[in-house]
């Protein structure tokens, strides 16, 4: 069965067919950027512009980088303001004249790495954090294959200020940061969440977990490996939460999901 992954970031807006049975997109990966003021008007136009691409009638699953909870965004940190209190889902059904599953973006990120990915050996054991570096930073934790949702860890405090202005990939490029400077700020950030979580295992997402000389610097007590699904893991973790919706009456993220 294939169901339309679509993945709304800050500054690109893509989505896909997937196999939801392996986790793999059967169609090139269409993208269009985030318009500017990010607006739910502007935003919904353009996931209906990529779901007409692929001439899609079916059900849809879509990530967006917000707390969602029954298909209402509740913050809006990368995205225009009128994202708070929104009912998204209701917005993106109208546009797309399709069902619409709506899930937080590092929650459907995690959900791919953990069924498909870097955590699929381990998702029926221990605490493990998938944390996407970015323009902000994501977080997904899974307790034995359980999703946790909406933990949005980015915005926790770190030297007086919210971690994703300190840690992001967005901070290294505009800072100028070497790769080493870098990894120590992850570094600091990975060793306030182990103190608070005594996670088992970190498994690090978003463009720089390609840059092996960023990843040998990183250190803290518990395993650390990159994300393996890249710029695929919001498409096909939103199609995997669609499918969940539709077996067991709309699971959007707001509610305990287990990883089989």
């Amino acid at each position: 069965m294939d169901i339309l992954g679509i993945d709304i970031g800050g500054s690109g807006i893509k989505g896909a067919p997937v196999n939801v049975k392996k986790g793999t997109l059967t169609a090139q990966r269409f993208r269009i950027a985030t318009p500017q003021p990010s607006t739910p008007e502007a935003v919904g136009d353009v996931v209906a512009d990529v779901a007409a691409h692929f001439a899609w009638t079916g059900p849809i699953g879509c990530t967006f980088p917000a707390v969602v909870k029954d298909g209402v965004t509740y913050t809006a940190a990368n995205v225009d303001q009128a994202w708070i209190g929104f009912d998204g889902r209701k917005l993106l059904e109208r546009k797309t004249e399709c069902p619409v599953t709506l899930i937080n973006d590092a929650d459907a990120a995690g959900i791919a790495e953990v069924r498909f990915g870097a955590g699929r050996t381990h998702r029926k054991r221990g605490v493990i954090f998938v944390l996407t570096f970015g323009t902000g930073i994501g977080s997904a934790i899974f307790v034995q294959g359980v999703l946790l949702p909406n933990s949005e860890l980015g915005h926790i405090e770190m030297n007086g200020i919210e971690a994703e202005e300190y840690a992001s990939d967005r901070i290294r490029q505009e800072q100028r940061l070497s790769w080493k400077e870098w990894a120590a700020r992850v570094n600091e950030y990975l060793h306030l969440l182990a103190a608070l979580f005594t996670p088992d295992l970190f498994i690090v997402g978003g463009g720089a977990s390609k840059k092996t000389k960023f990843l040998r610097h990183l250190g803290a007590q518990a395993d650390i490996v990159p994300a393996q699904m890249r710029n695929e893991a919001g498409i096909v973790g939103a199609a995997l939460v669609a499918q969940t919706a539709i077996k067991e009456s709309r699971n959007d993220g707001s509610k305990p999901l287990e990883i089989t």
